[in-house]
């Protein structure tokens, strides 16, 4: 499928989707969001992706916010509308996605950049990235997660300060609060984290995929995580790969997992 505001590329198993609207600094408008929506899409059916690595072009900007001027003007339903629409459509479907999703920070995430980045299974930055969610400047709030994500990730106090504040922290400062698992530097940012994500298709990816069910669940309002876990840790024994994995652990040698 040919998109007008991302690029993908797909190197040995590793897709990058690209948000790629250099002069808004990568806003997300509803077109982009729409697009990166059909890319994961695609990309959940193609089995040559292994892990998905969401960025931006250059290095000013990740996603520097929603397109502002798109909902100026919206009334109250259509407000709620935006919202639950973006969610379904593309921060829920990332957050519930079953193949490893990293968020590589390159830049500028505000707004709904950060919650983009949030969805995202975890996260690496750029050490000249700068993270924020500035909405109660505007008079809204975060809208595409960030209320509930953002607590979930650096505690309840922090995010009520930084969505309190509307302010920005930087990237050693996400480091610490636990909003980004690894710094580094611009110029390094894509090959560390192509470099993770080789390790974990190093895993099975059928297991992995049955992990991000299990640890989303704990998140869940009236699911027990435990229950989801153990359901899930008993359908591994049914698998070809679990099958795979602990013949080759026997028999010492490197295991090479069918549902790879």
């Amino acid at each position: 499928m040919e998109f007008e505001n991302i690029l993908t590329e797909n190197n040995d198993g590793i897709l990058q989707i690209i948000i790629n609207r250099p002069k808004k600094l990568n806003a997300l408008n509803r077109d982009t969001i729409e697009e990166l929506h059909q890319a994961f899409a695609e990309a959940k059916e193609d089995r040559e992706v292994k892990v998905v690595i969401l960025t931006g072009t250059g290095e000013k900007a990740f996603v520097a916010g929603a397109d502002i001027s798109e909902f100026a003007d919206f009334s109250t339903e259509e407000g709620r509308e935006l919202s639950a629409e973006g969610q379904a459509k593309l921060f829920d479907y990332v957050a519930n996605f079953p193949k490893p999703v990293i968020a590589a920070v390159n830049g500028f995430a505000l707004g709904g950049g950060l919650e983009l980045a949030m969805a995202a299974h975890f996260r690496v930055a750029s050490d000249n990235a700068k993270m924020g969610l500035p909405e109660t400047s505007l008079g809204v709030i975060p809208g595409y997660g960030g209320t509930q994500r953002l607590p979930q990730l650096v505690g309840k106090g922090r995010a009520m300060e930084m969505i309190m504040t509307a302010g920005m922290i930087d990237a050693n400062q996400a480091l610490q609060y636990n909003l980004v698992n690894h710094v580094c530097e611009p110029e390094e940012l894509i090959e560390f984290t192509e470099k993770i994500a080789r390790k974990i298709m190093k895993n099975s990816l059928v297991a992995i995929s049955a992990a991000i069910r299990a640890i989303n669940a704990n998140y869940e309002d009236g699911v027990n995580g435990f229950e989801v876990e153990i359901s899930e840790f008993g359908s591994s024994f049914g698998t070809e790969d679990f099958e795979e994995g602990t013949s080759a652990f026997l028999n010492k040698r490197k295991a090479d997992f069918p549902g790879n």
